[in-house]
């Protein structure tokens, strides 16, 4: 299973309460850049119109710029694979004031594309501090250990 991209500020600015696999809706070449790695996640999330949802800020560029259609669109919105009652869970929990659906990573299993989206709660600025500082903390431990 490799992993094409990830949001790294997903996790650091929301805390993660549910996370979901999901199919993603792409044409052929934009499986190409997915594969070659140039996808890009930070800032994008998880809409929900009707009872579909989509992607909407993650840039997938085009992989051979000049084969690449004319109306090709890097942000356009993507569709997410999910069963209904999956959708129906989402929009029940979404309606929850402060929460929020973020892609945390894109992967393949069995020469699919994968999303892993999250639902999440966004942190306040002093849990991110102890997050920080957590984080600090485990490296000079480790830092200690390596030196014996």
């Amino acid at each position: 299973m490799a992993e094409y991209a990830r949001n790294k500020k997903a996790t650091f600015n929301y805390e993660v309460l549910e996370t979901i696999e999901a199919g993603i809706v792409l044409s052929g070449h934009e499986v190409k850049a997915v594969r070659n790695g140039s996808v890009q996640l930070a800032g994008s999330y998880v809409i929900v119109r009707g009872s579909e949802l989509f992607l909407v800020g993650a840039t997938i560029p085009p992989y051979q710029p000049t084969n690449t259609p004319k109306d090709y669109e890097p942000d356009r919105p993507r569709k997410l694979l999910l069963s209904q009652r999956e959708i129906a869970h989402l929009e029940k929990k979404l309606n929850t004031a402060g929460l929020t659906i973020v892609p945390i990573s894109l992967y393949n299993k069995s020469s699919k594309v994968k999303l892993q989206i999250a639902l999440v709660r966004g942190k306040k600025k002093t849990d991110k501090r102890e997050t920080i500082k957590a984080r600090e903390t485990k490296r000079t431990l480790e830092r200690l250990i390596k030196r014996g």
